[in-house]
């Protein structure tokens, strides 16, 4: 896969209007242990930008250490994705 496949994969999210139209999508492209660990990741990093420590998040997650870490450094030094996306969600 290149840049542009992700493009096509991305163009296609974005045409998304609703929240039914959302699940049905996600629903038939990923399997449930690909929504969880989604979910999963999304969780972890919420906790770690409420200043929550690796302990706190594994115990409440059970995300691996390594998948936290990863997290941790996408939040620290990525182009800022995690943050972006749940800051819109508070507002």
């Amino acid at each position: 896969m290149n840049k542009r496949d992700y493009t096509e994969l991305y163009d296609e999210i974005l045409k998304l209007d609703s929240m039914e139209e959302c699940e049905k999508f996600f629903d038939d492209l990923c399997t449930i242990t690909e929504l969880d660990a989604m979910l999963q990741r999304i969780k972890a990093a919420k906790m770690l930008l409420e200043d929550k420590t690796f302990q706190e998040v594994t115990k409440e997650t059970k995300i691996s250490s390594a998948t936290l870490a990863r997290i941790s450094k996408c939040i620290k030094y990525g182009d800022g994705g995690y943050r972006e996306v749940l800051e819109k969600k508070k507002k």
